[in-house]
């Protein structure tokens, strides 16, 4: 069974039950993950009912791509509730003696930047999502629009709520390398969000013609 494969198949009310429920994950990471992956859910829908037969090509890109996008999200989903999971046990640790303090240190900050990870690359598709997006803008029929927006929308929220879990564990990483590899990774989150909404302006402006 590949990575994901359990959440791909899972009710959607089964899924947020868990979110509400009091327990460590899912959490804001696995959140981040399916809202980009109903970006990409999207962008296939938009693009296989986009049938010009003058953009097949690049139609069969954009979905071929999309569709990557979303199995990768799914098993960023996975891997975060699995990762926040061990952030939560190693807080658990004993601290009474300044050995225990240093060992739950190590613990704790390794198992913080595994889960960094997840959200990480959350930002990369979600990016990814927002190039698709713009490729899609001027191919895409009228009334499918307001659904370019709509993964715009999507791949903006799981990017911006990815950057606050990357962030949030930052500060517990002892490797100044792991962390400015992260502090790249949300620097450029600002750039997307600009990007996603110059999409949705542009969305709106055509749809008030």
């Amino acid at each position: 069974m590949r990575p994901g494969e359990d959440l791909d198949r899972q009710p959607i009310g089964e899924f947020l039950a868990q979110l509400a429920a009091r327990l460590p994950a899912p959490g804001a990471g696995a959140t981040a993950a399916v809202e980009a992956a109903l970006s990409a859910s999207l962008v296939g829908m938009v693009g296989r009912f986009t049938t010009d037969e003058q953009h097949a090509g690049v139609i069969r890109e954009i979905t071929a791509a999309a569709d990557a996008r979303r199995d990768a999200c799914l098993e960023a989903a996975a891997a975060d509730e699995a990762a926040f999971s061990a952030v939560a046990e190693a807080m658990k640790l004993p601290r009474d003696t300044a050995e225990e303090q240093e060992s739950r240190r190590r613990a704790l900050g390794a198992a913080q930047q595994e889960a960094a990870q997840p959200p990480r690359r959350v930002i990369e598709s979600a990016a990814e999502l927002v190039a698709l997006a713009e490729r899609l803008l001027p191919i895409a029929k009228r009334t499918l629009l307001s659904d370019v927006a709509a993964i715009t929308a999507a791949a903006r929220a799981a990017a911006t709520t990815a950057r606050l879990a990357v962030e949030t564990n930052l500060p517990g990483i002892p490797d100044e390398g792991a962390r400015a590899e992260l502090a790249a990774a949300v620097a450029g989150v600002d750039d997307l969000v600009r990007r996603a909404d110059a999409v949705e302006a542009a969305v709106r402006a055509t749809l008030r013609r």
